[in-house]
């Protein structure tokens, strides 16, 4: 059976007609969402409410800082790498547990 390539539609990112509009609804008020974003970091009854209210302005203004991930093998020591390829690392690390 031969797979067949599709044709017409939206091209792939290309959001829908719905998702368009809300969006554009939603950015209406970005002013206020940010003004409210601020008052509550500054102003919030708690101190989890502040901290997540500021988050979400930083996040905003700088972007999502990237998660950080360090990589060792047991005893924290380095990995050796000996040309297994993919399939051969995931064979080691899971016949290491």
């Amino acid at each position: 059976m031969t797979k067949r390539q599709k044709t017409g539609g939206r091209q792939k990112g290309t959001p829908n007609k719905a998702t368009r509009e809300i969006k554009e609804i939603a950015q209406a008020y970005t002013d206020t969402a940010i003004a409210t974003l601020a008052f509550i970091a500054e102003n919030g009854e708690s101190e989890a409410a502040r901290v997540s209210a500021a988050n979400s302005i930083l996040d905003r203004a700088y972007g999502k800082p990237r998660l950080a991930l360090e990589h060792s093998g047991p005893d924290s020591q380095a990995i050796e790498v000996k040309g297994a390829g993919v399939s051969g690392l995931l064979a080691a690390a899971l016949k290491d547990e």
